[in-house]
């Protein structure tokens, strides 16, 4: 008969301890984003002028994307790093490493000396400390998520794994809100001046809240688990028994379900860098709408996303994370060429309801249920580290895909239809993915297919 004494129990944390992870995990996952979002938007509207100043316009938006993408070569490393350290350790002491990291490196960017007051050395600094910004960012999404995950019960997983999805969005709302109050109370000379410096100078207020919190919670209850079954059976064996690195462990008990994952989150890293970062850039520049027209859109989209991200978690308990994923890779793939198309009108009423439809709908109902799909694909002694390898690769592309779409844009002579089919097609790609998914339970810390397949159990 199979030993299930180590399968993660229906029972979570109490209330007042509950509440003080899920505190912990969105203020963190909201300065994260904050972050994340901040340098995304400031690449989109200043960076190039700032710290390519020699490079044309579309050119220096161009250096300014590709160092925005670099920040996303050096989150797989983070997450592989982090990841060992977050199965072995634990998620909560991982979890202070990266928010500090995140929090300072996104401080000193506010410090920066421009182009023109330091030459070349301006932009290799930038580099440098995006590249820091980006190591810090790949530890952060999979301990996050697994912090509420892991501490609630397996009922009402998905509606606990979206709350700190929702900081993500929250973390849109205050980076596109600063640059927008920003740019709305200062003048053009003011704000390129050094009003751009104000959203990631406030980092550090974000920082300090963030770090009180995530200090005074609890390790996971799967974690504690996992690792009171370890040392019983090395008391049993009468040694600790040896355990193989987690990423060599992962590969060896789950390589399809890694790269399935891989596939699967493309859709959601492709499309919400496409309509945000690239987005603004485009309406801005591109459709010479200005800065404030794109901002105020995302300010609208991600507040609506913030109270979205736990309906569609909620949602996701009773019919399952899976099609609700799929749902939002088919919306991606087809509703992009509308996407612009209704930008083409130049409304401002039409620009903003597009954008608002394309991030709800697409990334944000993916995003939402995307780490308790992906946390039932892999065991506890692994799930940091697979669910960080999974978002961190996959992000490459992502990160990548605003100077992907400014190349495809200026190929085309300025036609967005490049874009649009580049978007579609990573999009049918993670619909067959996600597709090819199927159930798991989890038995003595690791994950082994399962017999029944209930959609109610998310799977």
């Amino acid at each position: 008969m199979t030993d299930h004494r180590n399968s993660v129990p229906t029972d979570g944390l109490s209330g007042a301890a509950m509440r003080k992870v899920v505190a912990a995990s969105f203020a963190g996952a909201m300065l994260e984003w904050y972050d994340f979002f901040v340098f995304g938007t400031a690449s989109g509207l200043v960076f190039g002028r700032l710290f390519f100043a020699q490079s044309d316009p579309m050119m220096g938006i161009i250096a300014a994307f590709a160092t925005f993408g670099v920040g996303f070569f050096a989150r797989p490393i983070g997450g592989i790093v982090f990841g060992h350290f977050g199965d072995r350790v634990g998620r909560k002491v991982t979890l202070i490493w990266t928010l500090l990291i995140v929090g300072l490196s996104t401080f000193l960017i506010g410090l920066l000396p421009t182009y023109d007051e330091v030459g070349v050395l301006a932009p290799i600094l930038l580099v440098l400390l995006r590249i820091v910004q980006g190591f810090g960012l790949g530890g952060e999404y999979g301990g996050a998520a697994l912090m509420t995950i892991e501490s609630s019960p397996q009922s009402r997983r998905g509606f606990m794994g979206s709350l700190p999805q929702a900081a993500a969005s929250a973390g849109i709302m205050l980076a596109t809100g600063v640059f927008s109050l920003c740019n709305w109370l200062l003048s053009e000379s003011q704000f390129m001046l050094w009003g751009w410096r104000i959203p990631f100078l406030l980092s550090i207020v974000m920082l300090i809240v963030g770090m009180y919190i995530r200090v005074h919670v609890e390790e996971t209850g799967d974690f504690q688990r996992a690792h009171r079954a370890l040392a019983r059976s090395a008391d049993a064996e009468g040694e600790r028994p040896k355990e193989s690195l987690p990423i060599v462990e992962l590969f060896r008990r789950h390589p399809k379900n890694i790269l399935l994952a891989l596939g699967a989150r493309l859709a959601e890293t492709v499309s919400s860098n496409a309509i945000n970062a690239f987005g603004i850039a485009y309406i801005s520049s591109q459709l010479g709408m200005g800065r404030q027209v794109p901002l105020t859109g995302m300010l609208i989209a991600s507040a609506v996303g913030i109270v979205l991200c736990p309906v569609i978690g909620r949602l996701s308990d009773r019919w399952g994370q899976k099609p609700i994923y799929l749902a939002g890779a088919a919306f991606c793939a087809v509703f992009i060429f509308p996407f612009f198309n209704l930008l083409a009108t130049k409304d401002i009423h039409v620009i903003w309801a597009a954008l608002i439809v394309a991030y709800l709908m697409g990334p944000t109902s993916m995003f939402a249920v995307q780490p308790t799909m992906f946390s039932r694909m892999f065991g506890t002694r692994v799930r940091y580290t697979g669910l960080s390898f999974a978002y961190q690769f996959s992000a490459i592309l992502g990160g990548l895909t605003p100077l992907i779409a400014s190349s495809l844009l200026a190929m085309n002579g300025g036609r967005p239809w490049f874009v649009a089919g580049y978007l579609a097609a990573i999009s049918t790609i993670s619909f067959v993915c996600v597709c090819l998914i199927k159930p798991h339970q989890e038995i003595d810390g690791h994950a082994v297919p399962s017999v029944v397949g209930a959609t109610s159990t998310g799977k």
